[in-house]
């Protein structure tokens, strides 16, 4: 089969995707194999690809937002059948034991398997999955638009929560790719204000059609004061500035996986008035299941540019610059299906 296999990291302008031809995967008790039809190009694809993140294993077949058939069941595998449409995210198995697991926060558990990290991803033909971390899409949403659910409207979903805004509040989102597309649709579903700090003019007319009500730089002030607010874009520089546009009492979530170094705090501008700083770390199965639920009741529309397999490199130096023309970036492994809607 073919895969795109990371041997070292690099920038990603030197192409260190290789386009290799590997065994197909055999499931193992629990787990399930899927043919892929697509999957969705996520900025920790960019991070572990040049670096940022330390691989613990390589050479390493990336990808985390899978979408596919089940084509193959391993010992004791009873939740799935041969042909059912399943999605694979980035959380791919936990201990189930600790206190994290029993408390229902299972993104935190410190034994936590992730896709595409630990073990080999989408950016393929075949991939093999935990069955009870791979989850039924719903239908009506097709291969591609339902790959960047999976990751990037995941942690949309969970980074919203986070923010603690609640339905007709103040939103800011910082950044606007992949997560921030699905996330203000999701906003404006529960009625809020929506703000849209970014720099790329395309990005800034794709907020404007999702109806954010003002669009700017994040060294700009707001129409009013945020009740909450996301950064998505990796950048440390802007944590800060989100700060101070945040009202009294207001939470600011931080979604990245990775993110450059935050300048010093003042408390007295940036935390003081019982203002929130935390971090996104990975999600739950229950946040997926949560936003599968959702996504035919808003509806949300993933608005994707997509790119063959072998362009894998491509479409990380293309988000890597902001040079995507939509709101998230799907590579297609199998002839993609016709969008049934």
């Amino acid at each position: 089969m073919r895969a795109m296999r990371l041997h070292e990291s690099a920038p990603i302008e030197e192409r260190p995707l290789r386009l290799e031809d590997v065994p197909v995967p055999k499931p193992g008790p629990g787990e399930i194999r899927i043919r892929v039809a697509a999957c969705g190009v996520c900025h920790t694809d960019l991070h572990e690809a040049e670096g940022d993140l330390a691989l613990p294993i390589r050479p390493i077949t990336t990808g985390h937002q899978i979408v596919g058939v089940v084509d193959a069941v391993g010992p004791g595998a009873l939740r799935f059948r041969p042909g059912d449409r399943v999605g694979v995210p980035w959380l791919g198995r936990t201990c189930g034991a600790c206190r994290f697991c029993a408390a229902g926060r299972e993104n935190l558990c410190p034994d936590a398997v992730f896709t595409g990290f630990h073990r080999d991803g989408g950016y393929a033909d075949y991939a093999v999955a935990a069955e009870a971390f791979a989850c039924p899409l719903p239908p009506g949403v097709s291969d591609t638009q339902a790959a960047p659910l999976l990751c990037a409207g995941i942690i949309g979903y969970r980074a919203l929560r986070l923010s603690r805004v609640r339905p007709g509040e103040a939103l800011g989102l910082f950044g606007f790719g992949a997560s921030a597309h699905v996330a203000i649709q999701i906003a404006r579903h529960w009625r809020c204000r929506v703000y849209v700090f970014t720099r790329s003019e395309a990005h800034r007319e794709l907020a404007r059609r999702q109806g954010a009500e003002w669009v700017g730089a994040a060294t700009e002030a707001p129409p009013e004061p945020l009740t909450g607010g996301i950064v998505f874009a990796p950048a440390g520089e802007i944590v800060p500035r989100a700060l101070e546009h945040l009202d009294r009492g207001g939470t600011l979530a931080l979604a990245g996986i990775w993110m450059s170094d935050t300048p010093p705090l003042d408390y007295a501008r940036h935390l003081y008035f019982e203002k929130t700083l935390c971090s996104v770390t990975a999600s739950t199965r229950a946040d997926a299941e949560e936003l599968m639920a959702l996504a035919p009741v808003v509806p949300i529309h993933t608005d994707v540019q997509t790119f063959p397999l072998a362009a894998a490199n491509e479409a990380l130096a293309d988000l890597k610059h902001s040079r995507l023309r939509h709101g998230a970036a799907v590579l297609t492994v199998a002839p993609a299906e016709a969008d049934p809607r």
